[in-house]
């Protein structure tokens, strides 16, 4: 089997991602968008079991699903929550260094959406429990503007 295309060309993916992510949360060092990322992951991760988030890392290129897994102190899954506690969460993440706008989520959910297979990305959703499909929506965004730039 060739080696995945995801390991092969993870900084390029990497760079787009993050790339994306700052330009939809108009923040502008990489420093505060990773911050950003990472807090809204976490939210994301909290609320799945452990096979439910190794289902979902399946999905994501290869550095953003080491992000996913890193620093990870298995624990029961908490409550879905709403949007609003989700957000919280993010921006508690290192508070003294965190410029996380409210947009957060849907920023990551946008650039998340330009990095993987819609295909791919719905089907683990779809497994789920129903708050993940809110958590990874991009409403009112152009089809045409999602779907891996990196090929």
């Amino acid at each position: 089997m060739p080696m995945p295309w995801t390991y092969r060309q993870a900084t390029r993916e990497w760079q787009a991602f993050l790339a994306d992510t700052r330009e939809a949360m108009n923040l502008t060092s990489d420093n505060a968008c990773y911050t950003a990322v990472e807090g809204v992951l976490k939210a994301f991760r909290r609320r799945l079991t452990v096979q439910q988030a190794l289902d979902f890392a399946q999905v994501l290129p290869a550095v953003l699903r080491a992000l996913f897994v890193a620093d990870w102190q298995v624990a029961p899954p908490v409550a879905a929550g709403t949007r609003a506690d989700w957000i919280a969460e993010a921006k508690a993440l290192r508070p003294h260094h965190n410029l996380t706008p409210d947009t957060c989520i849907e920023a990551t959910a946008l650039a998340l959406r330009k990095a993987v297979l819609r295909e791919d990305l719905d089907r683990v959703l779809a497994t789920l429990p129903p708050f993940a499909a809110e958590f990874w929506s991009v409403p009112g965004t152009d089809p045409g503007r999602l779907g891996p730039r990196i090929v």
